[in-house]
């Protein structure tokens, strides 16, 4: 097998992402990579992705999988329950799995077995509780499957339930998007990710933005959304710990706590992404590619990066830096090598003034000041 990932053994914590490539129809904001799963053996494409997990030295040291997408929810019961038992049997110590599903796609039977299975965290793509906001989304759900997706997912026995929604909506104002929150707020919901649209370019959103048919939501709107979305969360004990995502209690995601710690994962599927021993991967994203070089023994990769020292460094102070709790600077130097005050002595230094950057002990975090323009800010730390 001449796989460059061939039969890797895995550092303890090491978390597991599954990419399945599939969706129904393609959002019209989403870049991320999918075809539509009328198009392919949907189940051969499953087993060339439980062969991937045969490359790796899995076992006890993935703590956390996650199955995303795409959208998972598209395959039938069959082929997603056999990945989800594959997993389980490959990684018998993780204690968090989640699988992403759409409203609408999945029903109490599915949700029963997949509980069952060892599945322990559903993350939810609600998007949003207006159907007008849905429609121009490209989501094929309704308000109403939301809420019966929710309700069939506590009754499977799911006490860790993500919503994922979307505000700076184009005709939405602070109203709209507060309905929003306190529609999933009044579900009952354990953890929340709020992203504000983004245009990519290749997307149809993207080309509509190019040629002046959206009119996008203004940045002062934009920002007081945001900072609506902290303060209506808190009030529900949803506190933010990273930019875009907040959560009750317990309830943060592990998965993505690992990846903001800048920590090892594995990425099996078309278009997904790995980082072990300070190398970055990424599959193929076309599925026949993949699907040949899996049944080949050939390598999965299309394009690969290891980091300099100094690389990883900035790498995991911009991640760090997404979290509410920042660098720990004692951390940082024994994960990097590296003194951040040192390092990153000049944006720190004109950020602190700016009001943007504090300093607390053995930490340095960016104020809630900052959370709104953190891409800005984060730039700076991107290299040195």
């Amino acid at each position: 097998m001449s796989d460059n990932h061939s039969l890797k053994s895995c550092q303890d914590g090491t978390g597991l992402y599954v990419h399945v490539p599939f969706c129904r129809s393609k959002c019209r904001y989403c870049s991320f990579y999918s075809e539509p799963i009328a198009d392919y053996d949907a189940g051969a494409v499953v087993s060339a992705m439980i062969a991937e997990t045969e490359r790796y030295e899995l076992g006890k040291s993935i703590k956390t999988i996650y199955i995303g997408g795409g959208s998972p929810s598209v395959l039938t019961q069959e082929n997603l329950l056999g990945l989800v038992n594959q997993l389980t049997l490959r990684c018998p110590v993780a204690e968090e799995f989640t699988v992403e599903v759409n409203p609408g796609q999945v029903d109490k039977t599915l949700l029963n077995e997949l509980r069952g299975a060892g599945v322990n965290r559903l993350s939810i793509g609600a998007q949003s509780f207006i159907q007008q906001e849905l429609e121009f989304l490209g989501r094929s759900h309704t308000v109403d499957c939301i809420h019966k997706s929710v309700q069939q997912g506590r009754m499977a026995g799911f006490d860790n339930i993500s919503l994922d929604l979307i505000f700076a909506v184009p005709g939405s104002c602070l109203d709209s998007w507060k309905h929003n929150l306190r529609s999933a707020i009044e579900l009952a919901i354990d953890h929340v990710s709020a992203y504000s649209l983004t245009y990519e370019d290749q997307t149809p959103l993207g080309r509509d933005l190019a040629a002046g048919l959206i009119k996008p939501i203004d940045e002062d709107t934009d920002r007081a959304m945001y900072e609506l979305t902290i303060d209506e969360l808190a009030k529900a004990s949803l506190d933010q710990y990273e930019i875009s995502n907040f959560a009750k209690d317990v309830f943060q995601c592990r998965h993505n706590l690992n990846y903001w710690a800048n920590g090892t994962y594995i990425g099996i599927g078309p278009g997904a992404a790995s980082y072990l021993q300070g190398t970055r991967s990424k599959n193929y994203a076309d599925i026949n590619k993949y699907a040949e070089a899996v049944r080949s023994g050939a390598s999965t990769v299309e394009s690969s990066e290891t980091l300099s020292d100094v690389e990883r460094a900035c790498e995991t102070a911009v991640l760090n830096l997404r979290r509410r709790c920042g660098i720990d600077l004692a951390e940082f130097k024994t994960k990097t090598g590296f003194d951040a005050m040192q390092l990153f002595a000049e944006p720190i230094r004109t950020y602190q003034k700016m009001g943007l950057i504090e300093k607390d002990g053995g930490r340095i975090f960016l104020t809630r000041q900052a959370l709104g323009i953190a891409d800005s800010i984060l730039c700076d730390f991107a290299s040195v």
